[in-house]
């Protein structure tokens, strides 16, 4: 296998409390759902496509699309992580949450270049630690102490991991986690 081979995880196994329990994967943009939008944005960049989801795996699987649950439920998107370093196959998982409203060209490209065991980007609102980029062998290894520990921040991991930022000035990913957030990005709860 390619070294620098990479599987795309899309993170989608939140509640979505703030947007009364409405699954952000299948939120439309221009009548496309957000899951196979974002997909679609990555997919000539990465060998393979994951999504850690805890409902309608069967939808997923309606889609092509590979879908893992929480190994251990209840950590949040520690839980998605654990789900998707052991059922990638690759040795780069690129994680990226579900709702976000879009991602550069360059994403997976710069944060290939930050090399060690991986990056989390940066955007102009500050650190995005799920839009990152895993040595999965290390993300595996780091994982048990980190779920143990209680610590459940992607930041304490990535610390313990030496991971590194990637600035993206001038960038913003954006964030669905609100009505107000699904205008302003033009998309419908359904």
């Amino acid at each position: 296998m390619n070294a620098g081979a990479t599987t795309l995880g899309l993170l989608a196994g939140g509640r979505a409390t703030r947007l009364g329990g409405a699954d952000k994967a299948w939120l439309e943009k221009g009548g496309e759902p957000q899951v196979l939008r974002l997909a679609k944005r990555v997919r000539g960049e990465v060998d393979a496509v994951l999504v850690s989801a805890n409902r309608d795996l069967e939808r997923y699987a309606a889609h092509g699309m590979a879908a893992v649950s929480d190994r251990r439920p209840d950590l949040g998107p520690l839980g998605g992580l654990d789900a998707l370093a052991w059922a990638c196959a690759t040795p780069w998982l690129l994680t990226l949450p579900v709702d976000l409203v879009s991602v550069n060209d360059c994403l997976l490209r710069s944060l290939q270049a930050a090399g060690g065991d991986g990056a989390w980007a940066e955007d102009d609102d500050g650190r995005q630690p799920l839009v990152a980029l895993w040595r999965t062998a290390a993300l595996r290894a780091a994982l048990p102490a980190a779920l143990d520990s209680g610590d459940l921040s992607a930041r304490a991991l990535q610390t313990r991991l030496d991971m590194v930022g990637v600035r993206f000035a001038g960038l913003r990913f954006g964030n669905l986690n609100t009505p107000a957030d699904l205008a302003a990005a033009g998309l419908d709860a359904g």
